[in-house]
């Protein structure tokens, strides 16, 4: 109930009351509601600041290859866009010998950071059909793990589930002696294991094959380092048999020279 009191010709607004709540209070509601707005839009701004979208690009390997037969030209990179804890990573692995494509893989993941220094990745892996050797397409799904070791061991480690009940696991190591800040020693590995058979692709169940490699770059600039190397692999049990068959080198042992970047 409203109740009015009229005073030549003006309201007074002593006692003027609607449903027990007060003129005063609703004009305080008024004055706070842009005050509120204005704290939302800065806190939405800062949580933007804190955790913004970001990218970046790192070629590990971009090299020529010394080898016995040939010389291939290596081209081994990732890269990712998103934030602190998420981001859809890419990875990409490609070899050329005389304008043809060697080896040609590319993958797609979703990463989501469990502790400060893993990321669980999840996604996709397709394998190219390379011309050399007229290896077939392969297709697979991703689930693996990326992050850093103690005593800052770099690690990557992927399971492939491909078609047909195909299955194989990757894991990758890498680890950086820092002789000046710009002189950097880095030794890497790469082991391959196959669930199954794939004559087609050359690939043996077991250990298919282990790749070692020694690199020593210097820094112009910490996104811009050239390096000279060793690379050395070795292919093992029924990937060896297929590579004999094809009248290919079960090992090799190669001189690298070629540049690390990022961006």
């Amino acid at each position: 109930m409203t109740i009015a009191l009229i005073k030549t010709g003006s309201i007074n607004l002593e006692c003027i009351k609607t449903d027990c709540i007060s003129i005063q209070s609703i004009k305080k509601i008024f004055l706070l509601v842009p005050m509120l707005s204005v704290l939302v839009s800065s806190a939405i701004a800062a949580e933007s600041k804190d955790d913004p979208i970001l990218t970046k690009v790192i070629v590990d390997q971009f090299e020529r290859r010394d080898a016995d037969d040939d010389n291939p030209l290596v081209l081994d990179g990732q890269g990712w866009i998103g934030k602190d804890l998420r981001k859809l990573w890419f990875k990409t692995q490609l070899e050329r010998v005389d304008g043809e494509n060697e080896k040609a893989e590319l993958q797609a993941l979703y990463s989501r950071g469990v502790t400060t220094f893993w990321d669980f990745q999840l996604g996709l892996r397709k394998d190219f059909e390379t011309g050399a050797n007229e290896k077939p397409d392969r297709s697979w799904a991703v689930i693996g793990f990326q992050g850093l070791a103690p005593y800052f061991f770099e690690i990557d480690t992927a399971l492939f589930i491909g078609e047909s009940g195909r299955l194989a696991l990757r894991m990758e190591a890498e680890y950086e002696w820092l002789f000046t800040q710009r002189l950097i020693l880095t030794p890497d590995i790469e082991v391959n294991v196959y669930g199954q058979h794939d004559e087609a692709t050359g690939a043996g169940s077991g250990l298919s094959d282990i790749e070692l490699g020694l690199r020593l770059r210097y820094e112009i600039r910490r996104e811009f380092a050239p390096y000279i190397g060793v690379n050395w692999m070795k292919a093992y049990g029924n990937s060896a048999d297929f590579a004999r068959r094809e009248n290919e080198d079960t090992r090799d042992a190669q001189l690298v020279i070629g540049v690390r970047a990022w961006f």
